[in-house]
């Protein structure tokens, strides 16, 4: 029997017709987000209430809408991180769930630096100030010497740490479950995220919503953090506090941050008010190749379970 696959991503192929090509070559039926924009959760029922898989993007599948994709067999992430799904509701329906975490990797790192560098350097102020008709210039930071703290030693965060330490910068890490040898190899020192967050320059955040070991940063950790630090966060937005934020900002006491997720999106609150932020539409893993090489991943992922072939040209 044919199997049907409905794929959410709203620009899918748009960079590299590599990955519809594949699921055209397989046989299967499937149908596109024509809509261009994220699904809401009648959107996801509606198209894909008779279908078998799912190729999925942010978008939520919550227990109210699994129940209602009683055909469903397995959801095809394209991308890592999977807390978009009640992975609990899945497991009881037997829905097979894929991820794509190695693409992500290096993108979400280059993009924690370049927003370290935009604030150190404050290049979005410059920029902005010049336009302004404006010829100001105001002294940045160096990287070199400066003490940085990774929250969240995953894949990314590893990668994110690494950079730093090759640019000569102090790194300070934290994770549950951190791996002592290779923070030693590469010379991270592993602390207490209160240690961390009370002594570094900038604190850059890498940990997924995990309800059985919560992680938030609130008004209390802000102001525990060193004055004139800088905060950067390329995994969740419902990790901060916005308005906590905001006022430590405000008040001078951070010097900057550089966010790329928010707690409700699309939407970026009282932030976007602020000349020492930098603001981004969640788009840390989107570059051309690496959102070709998730979509090629996520297809072939899908393709794989259900046993269809896979062909390239």
């Amino acid at each position: 029997m044919t199997k049907k696959i409905l794929v959410t991503l709203q620009t899918f192929s748009e960079y590299d017709e590599t990955p519809l090509k594949i699921l055209k070559n397989s046989g299967v039926e499937f149908v596109l987000n024509n809509l261009k924009h994220r699904l809401n959760k009648d959107e996801i029922v509606q198209l894909s209430s008779d279908c078998n898989g799912i190729i999925a993007g942010i978008e939520l599948y919550d227990k109210e809408v699994l129940n209602k994709l009683t055909k469903l067999e397995c959801i095809s992430r394209c991308g890592v991180g999977i807390d978009n799904i009640d992975l609990d509701e899945t497991k009881r329906r037997d829905i097979a769930i894929f991820n794509t975490p190695n693409v992500v990797i290096q993108p979400v790192a280059e993009m924690t630096l370049a927003m370290t560098f935009d604030l150190l350097r404050l290049l979005t102020y410059h920029t902005n100030i010049l336009k302004s008709g404006t010829w100001s210039k105001k002294a940045g930071h160096l990287l070199c010497g400066s003490k940085v703290g990774i929250i969240g030693l995953g894949r990314i965060g590893k990668r994110v740490a690494e950079m730093f330490r090759e640019l000569n910068a102090e790194v300070y890490g934290f994770d549950l479950f951190p791996d002592k040898l290779w923070a030693e190899k590469i010379k991270v020192k592993i602390l207490p995220i209160s240690d961390i967050i009370k002594n570094v320059d900038i604190l850059s955040l890498h940990v997924s919503i995990n309800e059985k070991n919560p992680f938030f940063i609130g008004k209390k950790e802000l102001f525990q953090m060193k004055k004139g630090a800088l905060l950067i966060n390329t995994s969740r937005g419902k990790i901060i506090d916005e308005n906590a934020l905001y006022e430590a900002l405000k008040s001078g006491h951070l010097a900057g941050a550089g966010l790329d997720v928010f707690a409700n999106e699309p939407n970026v609150g009282v932030l976007k008010n602020l000349d020492n932020v930098v603001l981004t539409p969640h788009i840390s893993t989107l570059t051309e190749e690496s959102r070709t090489q998730m979509e090629i991943e996520s297809v072939e992922n899908i393709l794989k379970y259900f046993r269809c072939p896979i062909i390239k040209d």
